[in-house]
This record gives structure tokens, C-alpha cells and sequence, in this order.
């Protein structure tokens, strides 16, 4: 009996640390640390790419910081408005929301806390620009874009406003102001998100349609409108991505970087809008996702 009862009195603390480390990975998950880490090196780029002389590390990693906070409390917000929406669909059905693993009450919680921090950080270690920048993000993304899924496609791109700012953000961090450079940046992500999404609504159109969401994948089936927007929004990112080189944001280098990267994206995209299969979709979605960061090191580089 005495030993059972120290093996018991061993396996009650074995059993805590992993139920603790089960909540701390469903927190961890709300706050979608994949698509957050994309967040993260657009910041960054941004803040170098802005930054006029030596880049201090303190401040861009407080920079980065903080505009990882946000994006990961708008996250976590959005999937509390969400979770019933989420609940009905394949790829989201077992996130914690949906799944009862979190409450929604605590999640609303800690995305609040999540993007008060954030903002906060900002604004104190970077400028108020930047702050009012982070605070424009959490609105547009919360409070105009979330309920406008329900209403039309054109949330689209609303959506895409909140998801091209971490890249001002990064360069109002470091350069104080709103300048061409940092438009540049802002308009290359924000174009390139429509392709990437157009993509990804095809792949799961069937979750979208049950969910009540009328993308544009949804309300055409056939996915020619899709099609048509990710040429279009691909094709105006092939010269705006050079913009930056034109205006020695950095070199001549990654301007041909640049080229060779968009017409790529071009061409799945063309390919996507021709055949409207998975295969060509997915295909458009690798492309995208390959496409940022190798731009972004580019741009670096060439700046170094």
C-alpha cells in the first residue's frame, strides 16, 4: 500500500505539468504563431528597410515585439467572434474555441490583454505614430472587416488593410513617419494578399459555403471572379514590388529579385484563373507563401 501510494503521490505531478502544458499550447494556438511569424518578418523588414543610419537592436526587437502582440490579440479576438462560424468548418472545427478547450471568456481576456500590451509597448518604445498605427490595425481588423465577412466579398479587401500594416508599422518604428518607402511596403503586401487568399478560398470553398461566409469562391462556384482577382492583384504587384528599388529604399539587385518573383506569382496565377483546380491553387498558395520572405532577405541584402 505504501508504494502505491508513492507512485500515485509521483504520477499526480507528471499528470498537472501536462494538462498545464496542454492549456499553455491551446493559448499558444489562438494566437496563430504560423501566420504571426509572417507578421513578425514583415515588421522587421520594415523597420530596416526604414531605419535611416545603424539600426539599434533594442528598438526594432520592441518594435517587433510589439507588433507581434497585436496581431497575435487580434487573433485571438477574431476567433471568439468567430468560434461558432469556426465550428462548422473542417480546418477550424478543432481549434480551442470551437473544440471547448478554452473558454470564451478567458480567450477574450487574453487577446485583450495581448493587444493592450502590445500597443502599449509601442507606443512606448517606439512613437505615437506607430502606436496609432497598431490601434488603426485592431479596429479595422475587429470591427469593420470580422462582421463584414458575413455581409460580402469585398471584405476581402477591407481585410487586406490590417494585414499590409505590420510592414508600416516596422517603418514607422524606425523612420518616424509615413514616407514613400513605407507606402511601397504597405502596397506590396497588400496586393500580394489577394492571390494568396483567393487561393486559399478555393481550397476551402465547401468550409466557406457552410459557414455562411459569401467569399467570392462561394458566390461564384465556378471561380472565375477568383481567378480574375488574383491576375489582376498579382499583375499590379509585379511593378509596385520595384518601387522600393526605384526609390533606393534598396538596390538595383532586388529590384531584378523582384521581377523574377512576380512574374512567377504571375504565371500561377494565370494558371490558377485557366485551369480552377486544387492543384493550380494550391500551387498559387506555395507560390505566395515562398514569395514575401524571399523579397523581404532580398531587399536586406541589397540594402547591406
Amino acid at each position: 500500500m505504501k508504494d502505491a501510494r508513492i507512485a500515485t503521490a509521483n504520477v499526480v505531478p507528471i499528470i498537472e505539468m501536462r494538462r498545464a502544458s496542454s492549456v499553455l499550447a491551446d493559448y499558444i494556438e489562438l494566437t496563430k504563431p504560423r501566420l504571426n511569424f509572417l507578421v513578425v518578418a514583415t515588421s522587421a523588414a520594415g523597420f530596416y528597410l526604414g531605419a535611416a543610419g545603424p539600426v539599434d537592436i533594442i528598438h526594432m526587437l520592441c518594435a517587433v515585439a510589439g507588433t507581434a502582440l497585436v496581431a497575435g490579440g487580434a487573433a485571438v479576438l477574431n476567433q471568439v467572434s468567430e468560434r461558432e462560424s469556426d465550428a462548422l468548418m473542417r480546418r477550424t472545427r478543432l481549434r480551442p474555441l470551437p473544440d471547448g478547450r478554452v473558454a470564451a471568456g478567458d480567450a477574450r481576456m487574453f487577446g485583450l490583454f495581448l493587444s493592450a500590451s502590445g500597443v502599449a509597448l509601442l507606443a512606448a518604445r517606439t512613437n505615437p505614430r506607430t502606436a496609432a498605427l497598431a490601434l488603426g490595425t485592431l479596429v479595422v481588423y475587429l470591427m469593420v472587416y470580422t462582421p463584414m465577412k458575413r455581409r460580402t466579398p469585398l471584405s476581402t479587401l477591407v481585410g487586406a488593410l490590417p494585414g499590409a500594416l505590420p510592414a508600416l508599422i516596422g517603418w514607422t518604428a524606425s523612420h518616424d513617419y509615413v514616407a514613400a518607402g513605407g507606402a511601397a511596403l504597405f502596397a506590396i503586401v497588400f496586393l500580394w494578399q489577394i492571390p494568396h487568399f483567393m487561393a486559399i478560398s478555393w481550397l476551402y470553398r465547401d468550409d466557406y459555403r457552410k459557414a455562411g461566409f459569401p467569399l467570392l469562391t462561394v458566390i461564384d462556384p465556378g471561380g472565375r471572379r477568383a481567378g480574375r482577382q488574383a491576375v489582376l492583384f498579382a499583375a499590379a504587384l509585379l511593378p509596385v514590388a520595384v518601387v522600393p528599388s526605384l526609390i533606393r529604399v534598396s538596390g538595383a539587385a532586388s529590384g531584378v529579385v523582384a521581377v523574377v518573383l512576380g512574374t512567377a506569382l504571375l504565371w500561377l496565377a494565370v494558371a490558377f484563373a485557366r485551369t480552377r483546380t486544387d492543384e493550380s491553387a494550391r500551387r498559387l498558395f506555395f507560390g505566395s507563401i515562398i514569395y514575401l520572405p524571399i523579397l523581404w532577405m532580398a531587399m536586406i541584402v541589397d540594402k547591406l
